[in-house]
């Protein structure tokens, strides 16, 4: 089956942007490949309707398809203790790892809703009209989440500067 017009064209000049999204989303990067590639093969049959504005049409698809596969997958996944590969040199593992963990805690809704607005730079209204659900749920939903943030990541004082971006 040949691929609609225009839409290798879109996949090449947003892959890297859809798979940084995905990977925010999920957490893994082999998630978020497969993540990126079953959202781009149920976007090909409605391209001819969404190929003049594909980019929410495809945000959204990712998103639901992320809590579809961490509902199935849920019950069957295990925490390990240790990490099965180092991770790269950052500055500071530690709080590396604790963001990821606290991430990892959120429902689904919760860390696409926080990684639309503060990593896409979406508005309210455009993380609603992505998700399909009213602007005061995407509100509510930024709220409660940031406070499960909060609650698994104190802050102290010297560093309450540089996290406000996250809490407000």
């Amino acid at each position: 089956m040949a691929t609609p017009e225009g839409f290798a064209e879109f996949v090449v000049a947003r892959q890297a942007a859809l798979l940084r999204t995905a990977y925010l989303l999920t957490g893994h990067a082999q998630d978020a490949e497969d993540l990126v590639q079953a959202t781009l093969v149920k976007a090909v049959p409605h391209w001819r309707r969404i190929r003049d504005d594909p980019e929410a049409y495809v945000r959204r698809t990712m998103v639901h398809e992320n809590v579809t596969r961490w509902r199935r997958r849920r019950w069957r996944e295990q925490a390990a203790d240790v990490l099965p590969e180092p991770l790269a040199d950052a500055p500071d593992q530690d709080d590396l790892l604790a963001v990821r963990a606290a991430l990892a805690t959120l429902a689904p809704r919760q860390r696409a809703v926080l990684v639309l607005r503060y990593y896409e730079g979406l508005s309210e209204a455009e993380i609603a009209a992505t998700l399909g659900i009213r602007p005061g749920t995407v509100k509510s939903q930024t709220r409660d989440a940031l406070a499960r943030l909060r609650q698994a990541l104190p802050v102290d004082d010297g560093a309450a500067e540089g996290a406000g971006s996250l809490t407000r």
